[in-house]
């Protein structure tokens, strides 16, 4: 009967884990919608934002290509000759129980760290979330300059505003965003991004004809437009930075969720077994009985 006792704690305590992890799926199934919407309602702003950038930057390239000059780029794209120092900014999360999420976060950083090293580079990281720097203080400790509670961003961009205030006062020549790019619940891709300054391709189209002409309308710019370049690339950089926060934060729920249902289905697994069992051990125990039962009234 001592099999059995512990049989049933057992399985009370994994009916207990059980109703845990199934909640915890459906508070991370509830940030991540939350996430995903404010992820979705960013897209427009930014792809109006983005089109607008593209289409002042060909003009100027139009204007250059007619006058034949060479307008010098606004500092914010002027890529420095020759990088010698760089800021990583990583974004990982406070909290546990989702999957491998931290550990692929905290991989890719030292990956790009000890790339950056071993090129003679200096390297200082700002690190989101007590457990990616857990991993990361394992080979950088040194090189971690700033460790910050995970950030929970929302459409004012006052987080993303936050961390363009630390890139300017670390001041390097390059800044890149280490997080997981969002796909799906089940979908993520670690990427890194540089967002100082902002890399050429912000000002790059396919087509500058399409960008620049509606039929036979035009465009033209008051203020100037290499005024409203200046003012509209520090906008694009916070919505970059804005939309990696939000990437990363979807990402973690997502894993959170997977991770947490994948636990519930285990347990309801575990549970289904081990009751097997304690009916296999309980019913061998009453047939004993019976046995000794009728064994004894047959010798009486």
């Amino acid at each position: 009967m001592a099999g059995l006792k512990e049989l049933r704690n057992r399985l009370e305590s994994i009916k207990s884990t059980q109703k845990i992890t199934s909640a915890m799926k459906l508070v991370a199934a509830s940030r991540l919608r939350r996430a995903q919407l404010l992820l979705d309602k960013s897209v427009i702003y930014s792809d109006m934002l983005s089109t607008i950038v593209k289409r002042l930057a060909a003009t100027i390239r139009e204007e250059e290509a007619e006058k034949n000059v060479r307008y010098l780029l606004p500092s914010l794209v002027r890529q420095p000759q020759n990088p010698k120092r760089y800021l990583l900014v990583v974004f990982a999360s406070d909290r546990g129980l989702c999957g491998s999420y931290n550990q692929n976060v905290g991989r890719a950083a030292v990956r790009r760290a000890d790339a950056l090293l071993s090129q003679g580079k200096e390297v200082e990281i700002i690190c989101f979330g007590k457990k990616g720097f857990h991993i990361l203080k394992r080979r950088h400790a040194d090189l971690v300059v700033e460790n910050l509670p995970a950030l929970e961003p929302d459409l004012k961009n006052e987080t993303a505003l936050m961390l363009l205030e630390k890139i300017r006062h670390y001041n390097p020549d390059i800044c890149e965003v280490i997080y997981s790019f969002f796909y799906s619940a089940l979908s993520r891709e670690m990427k890194t991004e540089q967002v100082f300054p902002l890399p050429l391709s912000v000002l790059e189209s396919d087509d500058d004809v399409s960008l620049l002409r509606v039929g036979n309308a035009y465009y033209d710019y008051k203020p100037d437009k290499f005024e409203m370049l200046d003012a509209l690339l520090p906008q694009l950089q916070a919505n970059i930075i804005f939309r990696t926060m939000m990437n990363a934060l979807a990402s973690e729920h997502g894993a959170r969720m997977a991770a947490m249902d994948n636990a519930t289905r285990n347990a309801k697994d575990m549970i289904s077994s081990l009751t097997l069992k304690y009916n296999s051990i309980r019913q061998s125990a009453i047939t004993t009985e019976l046995t000794e039962i009728i064994s004894g009234a047959e010798a009486l």
